[in-house]
């Protein structure tokens, strides 16, 4: 396995140039936030997923949701938690090689004391002036490479709903 497919903070709604573009994903990593069990059944249409609990996900169908999770794809370390905020371990020392997290809705992607830090960004509904997002991490080259991806430039519309 080599391409995670990265997606966060769906809130209910998952945009057909989310599935597109994670099409090809060894696995799918959602960051929390889903907001309903069909976004999860949709995603495993397409891979494998991996998904937590986020703020909003507060329905019985969640519960089944942990609050964090560990993946490891060809050796690779993969920690997952919903708000960096409540990282409570240190990555490094635990052996983590990537930290990937969502509830901030701005997408970013940083080494920090050789962790790669990785924030999908926002893939439901537009949220301010936040893009629209969801990342790939392609685990089979060195260095490894994030793709963060816009959606709304894919779909061309501009007038996203707001919540």
């Amino acid at each position: 396995m080599a391409m995670v497919g990265l997606i966060s903070d769906t809130h209910g709604l998952l945009r057909p140039e989310a599935v597109r573009t994670l099409a090809g994903s060894d696995l799918i990593i959602h960051a929390g936030d889903v907001g309903a069990p069909e976004i999860l059944a949709a995603l495993r249409a397409v891979a494998p997923v991996v998904a937590i609990k986020g703020n909003v996900d507060t329905g019985a169908w969640a519960s089944a949701l942990p609050a964090t999770a560990v993946a490891e794809v060809g050796g690779t370390r993969i920690y997952v938690v919903h708000d960096l905020n409540d990282l409570d371990l240190n990555p490094a020392a635990a052996g983590f090689d990537v930290v990937v997290s969502g509830h901030s809705h701005q997408p970013a992607s940083a080494e920090r004391a050789g962790v790669l830090f990785v924030n999908p960004g926002s893939a439901g509904r537009r949220r301010f002036k936040l893009p629209v997002t969801v990342a790939r991490l392609d685990l089979g080259r060195a260095p490894w490479n994030v793709e963060l991806v816009d959606l709304m430039g894919q779909a061309g519309d501009e007038q996203s709903p707001t919540y």
